[in-house]
């Protein structure tokens, strides 16, 4: 029965090849799956699969199941030249905009204030860490076809799935708080509007910045990038003036140190502002945006050019970065500073900053260093929107209009933003931005675990999966950064009961308290670690043939992921 069934199958298709280029991809779909048996019976009378689409016919393959709407796809050419790595330029420089957004801003001026260049190799570590976990996340999405949250839900049952989608929007809200504030201290700077004011105004500032879009995402995005680039030449220039100890530098970057709870504290929320959580969901998901060959060799290139645009737009991110921290440590710590420098630099913030650019800009310092931090501000929400949706798209399988969801979380981060900037100013903002890093550090394990188990593991990646030598090497990094988070709660806990006044029965009671959420998070990382892989995955390359091809149930650009990009181009028919 199977035998004929295949057989009429096997005619049907031959006459629809004639009068038509493939089958739409929602047919062959459908067809693969309900007459799997069928095709495997047949497969020896046809020599190539009745339902995989020829390499050849590229109209119906990637055609929007929505015929009024065109999306800008990158098309990556079919052949071997260094050229095509224009092609893949895109993604990794829109991540990277997250690790010079406000609140590495903040984070890099205390540094620099309180321990000068001491705590530069939290940046050179965290830099590195960046550039191997970011590569692995673009790499399960170039060979899987799916992004990271999309397999969580495959993967975990219900319950762990729910959790790691809140933990997620609670990183994404983490994330936003520094730049709703770094956006009211620019308001301030420029208008001297009152921070909470400044506060309230970013809500719109997300209206504003959609409308903008629908001129063109990429001239936003240059323009954005041209004002932050800005203000990292006005630091570079200045690193001339401020003529930081080189030697010192040096130590600083290659010699580890941390010099008590409050050097700990900065270098877990530097770890925090560097490596962001929500950057994993975003950089698997942003990958499937491109259409690269779908073969073993053409999967080989996209990782390798991935690789590399990766390293290039976290190299700049780096130097901004570590300039940022040394012209603050230099000029905060020399002996020819003016007492009103010496008071900024006790408790430094971004909107005292622009001091730091006097020999630069002159009286411009303040004004420019403002337009800057708006911009930094604004750019980083771009990336918060595309990390929302992907996010929520692939936990939930649910979809929300992108001004709506940046909306919903810029609220989410106005309450808290709005609250400490009432009570305690500007300091107490500049505070929330560090606070709000440390909780990006502290949830970073719950995004990094099942990255790194998805991309050692051989079901789901395949010949691609991680050698040994990776995969070592970014277990360290991962179990190093978990270290210092819990090294540093335990720390806070005993620390914090010491130096109170409460009586000894209270201090039992909230001791008992802080060790079981304490054991509860180390429990919750552990049972991510040894959980066993169990969700396999439909592979884009099996085996290392050179001409194999895959099919067109995996064929990349994700139509999902496209029609969630901004903007959106609408042609009428």
């Amino acid at each position: 029965m199977a035998e004929n069934l295949a057989q009429q199958i096997n005619k049907s298709l031959k006459k629809k090849k004639k009068t038509c280029v493939s089958l739409p991809s929602l047919h062959s779909i459908t067809l693969q799956r309900i007459f799997t048996e069928g095709e495997k019976m047949a497969a020896s009378s046809s020599p190539q699969p009745q339902f995989m689409t020829s390499p050849a016919n590229k109209t119906h393959s990637n055609q929007p199941l929505i015929d009024d709407i065109e999306y800008d796809q990158i098309v990556v050419p079919d052949k071997k030249s260094w050229k095509n790595i224009f092609s893949y330029i895109g993604p990794g420089f829109l991540v990277s905009i997250a690790y010079i957004d406000p609140g590495n801003f903040q984070t890099d001026l205390q540094a620099g204030a309180q321990y000068k260049y001491g705590l530069l190799w939290i940046i050179l570590l965290a830099s590195f860490a960046a550039l191997v976990i970011q590569s692995l996340a673009a790499n399960l999405g170039v060979v899987t076809g799916k992004h990271l949250a999309e397999h969580c839900r495959k993967e975990y049952a219900k319950v762990p799935n729910f959790i790691l989608w809140v933990i997620a929007e609670i990183a994404i809200v983490a994330c936003d708080i520094p730049e709703v504030i770094g956006t009211a201290f620019a308001l301030n700077m420029l208008f001297k509007i009152p921070l909470w004011c400044g506060v309230l105004i970013t809500g719109l500032s997300t209206l504003t910045l959609l409308l903008l879009q629908q001129y063109g995402v990429r001239t936003l995005e240059f323009f954005i990038a041209f004002l932050v680039l800005t203000v990292a030449i006005c630091f570079f220039v200045e690193l001339g003036y401020a003529k930081p100890d080189s030697s010192e530098v040096l130590h600083g970057l290659f010699v580890p140190q941390l010099k008590g709870t409050g050097a700990t504290k900065l270098a877990i929320s530097l770890l925090g502002a560097m490596v962001m959580p929500h950057n994993l969901f975003l950089h698997s998901a942003l990958v499937l945006s491109r259409k690269i060959p779908r073969s073993v060799n053409g999967i080989k290139e996209a990782c390798r050019y991935y690789l590399i645009e990766s390293g290039l737009a976290l190299m700049l991110a780096f130097l901004i970065n570590v300039s940022v921290i040394s012209v603050t440590g230099a000029v905060c710590n020399s002996p020819s500073m003016s007492p009103d420098d010496q008071e900024k630099c006790q408790d430094l913030d971004l909107n005292k900053a622009s001091f730091l650019l006097k020999n630069v800009l002159g009286n411009w310092s303040s004004k420019l260093f403002a337009i800057a931090l708006l911009a930094s501000g604004q750019s980083s929400t771009i990336t918060g929107t595309y990390a929302g949706q992907y996010v929520m798209q692939g936990f939930l399988d649910l979809r929300l209009k992108p001004w709506i969801r940046n909306f919903l979380t810029r609220c989410l981060a106005i309450v808290p933003s709005l609250v400490v900037s009432l009570i305690g100013g500007s300091g107490g903002a500049g505070n929330l931005i560090i606070i709000a890093s440390m909780i990006l550090s502290f949830e970073l394990p719950f995004a990094l675990i099942p990255l790194l188990k998805f991309t050692s593991s051989k079901t789901k990646m395949g010949s691609h999966a991680n050698p040994v030598a990776v995969s070592a090497a970014t277990w360290v990094i991962g179990t190093l950064i978990m270290g210092i988070n819990i090294y540093y709660l335990a720390e806070k806990l005993v620390t914090s009961l010491k130096d109170s006044h409460l009586g000894n029965a209270a201090k039992v009671l909230c001791g008992i308290l802080g060790a079981s959420c304490l054991l509860v998070y180390l429990s919750s990382i552990l049972y991510l670690a040894f959980r066993k892989n169990k969700e396999g995955t439909h592979l884009l390359a099996l085996t290392g043939q050179e001409g194999l091809q895959v099919s067109e149930l995996n064929n990349l650009p994700r139509e999902d992921i496209l029609r969630m990009q901004l903007p959106q181009q609408r042609t009428t028919n």
